[in-house]
């Protein structure tokens, strides 16, 4: 006889070839190593279980329970549930015996999940658990189930179920994933979402933005049953989707973190970042400490410019941008549906500004066009309004080149009345010029002439963060339009013609992005960016003067164009001059000083290269050419050679034209077939990314992101506002110095340090161990007392010498 112990030490007596006594985890092993021999065991245990539960469902229908579940037999409910498990482990070794035991016990659980005791409903929970992740249950018929469970008020139940339901469709799509399978249980989760009944509606969000999360389901079906439940009657879920929304549009600071990486580690796995091997070697062991620390700088900023395009252009290309706003299919009319319920709403202003953001970030991201917004923003912008920032942040994102200027021009008008003026606070002017900074570098139509040259003369304000924000601004239209800036304000801009593009122009790509770098193919390899390339360049292009008239013409007509250019910067400083009467002395002062340098930089730099065609003519009027001053004759030539100058300078610019077309057309006879190859676009990759590293490396101002860049780009409310480090008191400053003094050693003199030393001797203290002879010795110490006897007498009067006369 085998008698089977339960794990409450009850036995249960079986027939069987022993009459040994086995618990259930023991009998659970022998029965997985040897399912044929213990198949009495395996119908007395299976029919335990069903009487169990027939005994339980008739206590249950004769009311026999209390409110926590069956109170009158707390035994019933141990072995029902300890038979369960033992059933859902053996399982596998039974599928014909056990084929009706994973269905009755989820029709059980489905049923009675409610009135069942807390302890039995866990161990019915596991023991079917159990089954699925042995795929004897398909996920698909116990998802509705699970997600059921997680709506009782059980914590615990509701952890392991949600945690299952998560782990199983991660491991189901870990491989590969089955769209068909995928698409049932997006049917029943979606199902659940679009009910009335919150409770289930939450617990199917909470799993959809689990799975999107971990990037199991980011596909367009998932992204809109999110967006959609925006639209659901229970303000929980409403604001739940918002708040989920916005945490994937936080804003992480992409310096920071690109820093912390060592280069090596960022070079490795970014390939295309490509920096010329003689500028990495200059940066770190030519020059002096100072101009090595700042190519190293200018280096790590080249380096992390392209980092920030390469990270930005993968997001967009290799869909690892996972927002659910990105993939809206209507986000039209997601953003109008989204506006009239923020119209309508009596919700909370926290509530409010949480549609705001979402609304701004859809309209942004997808380059919409909804008139009415920006209206309803203008109520909103006051210096004292709640969330100030964040609201402008939101009227930024909301700004693209496909919205017409005249909607927005209300709300930018007003952002500049209300923030912008002089009894304003400085933190606020600070605020409003840094908006309207961010504003028009979306939409620089906005701007007109005489607003800038206002809001430019807030440069000269005593506080920093106003200052800053003003001089930021002035950069930026250095590089879209330079015209608008009065002319000491314009620097030296790339492009001085540049003009932004009117509303509605777009430029069309005619031909392969970058072709162009496939012909040029050699001038891109052979570049050098470093400073010293276009001296390089100079001196080699100085070298071949003389070889031809056509180059000797150019050079004397670069001489009268820089002529002429001196002559129109004279006009256009004095048109400006006359302009700008109203500023200060000083400042006309510097410009005028500044403007004679630069004169007379020009001019010397014209002389030296009339000087060189000069010596670039033949011999036979050499004797002319030198009775003459060369100084006069250059200036001459200048003044009465001109119209020569500029016929040579026609010669040589067809000249140069005919050569550019014989070498376009000879690089371009290689794609004459008009086929590129994969060999042919990965070529134009990596000339891309030599051309990128060469501009990041020779850029000094600010580069304008194109409307693409910007439509991604987040805003990020924070750097909105003036960060302004204030002055450090003594006691500040000298925690400062003391902490910079912790690694060093204690100060000690240097004769200390001298006499300290166990290097050896100095060469005066070996001169005084010499061995010297006698002589020497007694001579040295009478030079000694002639030395002294004179500075005897020299001291305390003025040694003048002797007297001419006396001599």
């Amino acid at each position: 006889m085998v008698s089977l112990v339960s794990v409450s030490a009850e036995p249960l007596s079986a027939s069987g070839r022993s009459s040994e006594k086995l618990s259930l985890p023991s009998l659970q092993y022998k029965m997985k190593t040897d399912p044929e021999g213990y198949d009495t065991e395996l119908h007395l245990i299976r029919s335990q279980f069903y009487s169990a539960l027939e005994l339980f469902q008739q206590q249950a229908a004769l009311n026999f329970s209390s409110i926590t579940g069956v109170g009158a037999d707390p035994t019933v409910a141990k072995e029902l549930g300890d038979r369960a498990m033992f059933l859902a482990h053996v399982t596998p070794f039974y599928p014909k015996q056990l084929a009706e035991f994973p269905s009755d016990l989820a029709a059980f659980l489905k049923s009675s999940a409610r009135t069942l005791p807390s302890g039995l409903r866990f161990h019915v929970t596991q023991a079917l658990i159990l089954l699925v992740n042995r795929k004897i249950i398909d996920i698909k018929d116990t998802l509705a189930l699970f997600m059921e469970l997680q709506t009782l008020d059980d914590r615990n139940l509701r952890k392991l179920a949600f945690s299952h339901v998560v782990h199983s469709i991660r491991r189901m799509n870990k491989s590969h994933k089955n769209e068909a399978k995928n698409r049932a249980l997006q049917n029943v989760l979606f199902a659940l979402l679009q009910q009335e009944d919150e409770a289930k509606a939450k617990r199917s969000l909470i799993t959809l933005s689990e799975l999107h999360r971990r990037k199991v389901w980011f596909d367009d079906r998932t992204a809109n049953a999110i967006c959609t439940a925006c639209f659901h009657s229970s303000s929980r879920i409403f604001i739940a989707v918002l708040s989920f929304l916005l945490d994937y549009e936080k804003i992480e600071n992409d310096d920071e973190d690109a820093d912390d990486l060592s280069s090596e580690d960022e070079m490795a796995k970014n390939p295309q970042v490509v920096i010329n091997k003689e500028t990495a070697y200059k940066a770190h062991h030519k020059g002096t400490t100072a101009s090595k620390k700042k190519k190293k700088a200018k280096l790590q900023r080249a380096i992390r410019s392209m980092k920030r395009k390469q990270r930005l252009s993968s997001e967009t290309s290799n869909n690892s941008y996972y927002s659910p706003l990105y993939h809206l299919k209507d986000s039209q009319g997601f953003v109008e549906k989204l506006f009239s319920r923020l119209q309508t709403c009596n919700e909370r202003f926290e509530v409010k500004m949480m549609m705001l953001k979402v609304i701004a970030r859809t309209v942004g991201l997808h380059r919409l066009i909804l008139l009415n917004f920006y209206p309803f923003l203008q109520r909103y912008v006051q210096p004292h309004q709640k969330d100030i920032t964040n609201l402008l942040a939101a009227a930024v994102q909301a700004c693209h080149d496909m919205v017409p200027p005249d909607a927005v021009e209300p709300l930018f008008k007003q952002i500049v009345n209300q923030f912008v003026h002089d009894h304003s606070r400085p933190e606020a002017i600070a605020v409003g010029l840094n908006v309207i900074r961010e504003i028009c570098l979306r939409m620089p139509l906005l701007m007109n002439e005489d607003l800038l040259q206002d809001l430019v003369l807030y440069k000269k304000s005593h506080e920093k963060a106003v200052s800053a924000a003003a001089r930021s601004l002035i950069t930026l239209f250095r590089e879209i339009c330079p015209s608008l800036l009065v002319k000491k304000d314009r620097g030296r801009p790339v492009d001085p013609k540049a003009k932004p593009k009117a509303y509605g122009e777009i430029s069309v790509l005619s031909n392969v992005p970058d072709i162009e770098l496939l012909e040029h193919e050699d001038e891109v390899d052979g570049s050098e960016d470093d400073e010293s390339g276009d001296e390089a360049a100079s001196i080699s292009s100085y070298d071949g003067i003389g070889d031809s008239d056509d180059e000797k013409s150019q050079y004397t007509t670069d001489g009268g164009s820089e002529a002429e250019d001196i002559v129109d910067e004279e006009d256009d400083e004095n048109d400006s001059i006359n302009e700008d009467e109203s500023d200060d002395a000083d400042e006309e002062e510097n410009d005028d000083e500044d403007n004679v340098e630069t004169e007379e930089l020009d001019a010397e730099e014209d002389d030296d290269y009339e000087e060189v065609s000069d010596s670039s003519k033949p011999d036979d009027g050499a004797g002319d050419i030198g009775n003459e001053d060369p100084k006069a004759k250059t200036r001459k030539r200048k003044l009465s050679d001109f119209e020569g100058q500029l016929i040579a300078a026609d010669t040589s610019l067809r000249a140069l034209k005919r050569l550019a077309e014989a070498k376009t057309g000879g690089s371009s006879s290689d794609l004459a077939d008009g086929i590129l190859s994969d060999e042919h676009f990965q070529k134009i990759k990596k000339l891309k990314a030599k051309k990128e590293a060469r501009t990041a490396l020779a850029q000094q101002g600010f580069k304008i992101p194109s409307s693409d860049q910007l439509s991604f780009k987040r805003v990020d409310p924070s750097k909105l506002e003036a960060h302004v480090r204030l002055k450090l008191n003594k006691e500040e400053r000298l925690a400062l110095v003391k902490a910079g003094r912790e690694d060093r050693g204690q100060y000690q003199a240097r004769t200390a340090i001298k006499q300290n030393k166990t290097g050896g001797l100095s060469n005066r203290q070996k001169e005084h161990k010499k061995f010297m002879p006698f002589a020497a010795k007694k001579a040295k110490a009478q030079r000694s007392r002639q030395e002294k006897n004179k500075k005897k007498l020299r001291s305390g009067k003025q040694f003048r010498g002797k007297k001419a006369w006396k001599q």
